[in-house]
């Protein structure tokens, strides 16, 4: 029996289109044929898992006819496509799913800002739980049973990030045994800063010791003015796509971030992660596996220092050094 295609609307942030990835496999499981909607970045990110990924376009005008046009193409391959629900919009925004309904796609999401009526299936949403625990809620809702949560998320990389990787690493010198620092942020928590102040500290007055190679992979514009002002200690690697940084990710020795969408990828791809959490609720928002280790102060405040350190060194201790 051929795939039954379904139409998803994935999230705006990278961590959080990783922590839909359980919801996406378990779908295609299923017997779904994934045709993907998100940012221009997320075609590189998930082009190990062979879905359909289509860049969203950018306008409301140009994105409802983008969906007329996919809606129209999937009851072309499947007579019963427009008789059943057929999308998912995961985002909880009116908009996303307005442009589903304007699109005559029959949605299933969650209830939030009086968007329930323009849904086809919409769903309580208990906003307490883990995000990852949410979405697959939603994949259980559509399937019509519940499922047990993965303790774990598995991010692919594709072979072409293999080869861009192998390419760095030439470039580069890079030997086995090199950490990553993921110092950056694309947003705030409850318009708290994400960013972990000690971040500089760390790479010029603990890491050095270790004779590590520090990586460092900024996005272009001020995330780059940042590396090279407060992170001069570290390797710069300019220009990696996500899958590409998912790789040399996977393949470090230990990965420092904040809650970050690169966080979320290293637990993705099984890397040792130390996960530095100020602002964040855990309990919502933290990055999964058995290879992540959280760090977090008492009351929603930072850890110290000496205790990041700490832990690295006792993760670093395990791992050799080229």
């Amino acid at each position: 029996m051929p795939p039954r295609p379904l139409i998803v609307r994935l999230r705006n942030w990278v961590g959080d289109v990783v922590l839909g990835l359980p919801l996406l496999q378990r779908l295609q499981e299923a017997g779904y044929g994934l045709q993907l909607l998100g940012k221009a970045w997320a075609r590189d990110l998930l082009a190990g898992h062979g879905w359909a990924v289509e860049p969203l376009a950018g306008t409301a005008r140009e994105r409802i006819a983008q969906l007329r046009r996919l809606r129209a193409a999937c009851a072309a391959a499947d007579p019963g496509f427009t008789r059943r629900t057929n999308a998912l919009v995961l985002p909880y925004s009116f908009s996303s799913a307005l442009e589903m309904r304007l699109a005559g796609l029959r949605a299933m999401g969650y209830r939030h800002e009086g968007r329930g009526w323009l849904l086809q299936a919409p769903v309580a949403r208990d906003a307490s739980r883990h995000e990852m625990a949410i979405y697959w809620t939603l994949g259980s809702a559509l399937l019509g049973e519940p499922a047990p949560l993965p303790q774990r998320i598995t991010l692919r990389p594709a072979p072409e990030h293999e080869a861009q990787v192998a390419v760095l690493r030439r470039q580069l010198g890079l030997q086995p045994g090199y950490v990553v620092v993921c110092p950056f942020v694309g947003g705030t928590f409850e318009k708290l800063d994400k960013r972990w102040p000690d971040f500089p500290r760390l790479v010029t007055e603990v890491l050095p010791p270790s004779g590590r190679t520090v990586l460092i992979c900024p996005g272009p514009g001020e995330e780059e003015a940042i590396a090279e002002r407060d992170f001069a200690g570290c390797r710069i690697v300019r220009g990696v796509g996500l899958g590409a940084y998912a790789t040399l990710l996977r393949d470090a020795a230990l990965v420092i971030a904040n809650d970050t969408g690169p966080g979320h990828m290293a637990a993705a791809v099984g890397a040792p992660l130390l996960s530095v959490l100020g602002p964040t609720d855990p309990a919502r928002w933290r990055a999964v596996g058995p290879t992540v280790q959280t760090l977090q102060g008492q009351g929603g405040g930072w850890p110290a220092l000496a205790e990041v350190a700490e832990r690295a060194a006792a993760v670093l201790a395990k791992t050799a050094r080229a």
